[in-house]
């Protein structure tokens, strides 16, 4: 399974986060209230499911370390937002584009891979910037149909 490089230009995102750890996954809730508060956005396009993991986190892994996850949409602009989103901006970068096929409950094979497997035997390492997926017209929540992209950031091996 090999990824597509791309480097993205920025985006602009409007959404919600909570702080989580993977044993203390809020995701479902995050989704739930961020679903009622976007049904008025006029200017949305794609979700993204989105994590801002502290400094060093994958070099010493830790399930119970807390990150940010968001739940987010792209938006043209970020006027005529409501209130309770707060606005994001994904840096433009370099990242691996991987295509994921299968439930959310199941992913866990498939992220071992990038990181045990093809990150160490590629030519790239991680940066330390937003990881997210984009959650498309073929996203169908835990179904083992769903499909996704899941952007990781990445930069040239020093």
């Amino acid at each position: 399974m090999q990824p597509e490089i791309l480097e993205i230009p920025e985006k602009r995102l409007a959404g919600i986060y909570c702080k989580m750890s993977l044993p203390e996954n809020k995701t479902a809730r995050l989704w739930k209230r961020f679903k009622l508060l976007t049904k008025d956005i006029i200017n949305a396009s794609d979700y993204f499911s989105l994590q801002v993991y502290p400094e060093g986190y994958f070099l010493n892994f830790n399930a119970a370390i807390e990150f940010e996850k968001w739940a987010l949409t792209e938006v043209s602009a970020f006027d005529h937002l409501p209130d309770a989103l707060t606005r994001f901006t994904i840096p433009k970068g370099l990242y691996a584009v991987f295509h994921y096929k299968g439930s959310a409950a199941d992913a866990n094979d498939f992220f071992k891979y990038i990181f045990t497997e093809w990150l160490p035997n590629s030519n790239y390492q991680l940066d330390h910037r937003p990881h997210f997926e984009i959650l498309g017209e073929k996203y169908k929540n835990n179904d083992p149909a769903s499909e996704e992209m899941v952007y990781i950031p990445i930069k040239i091996k020093a």
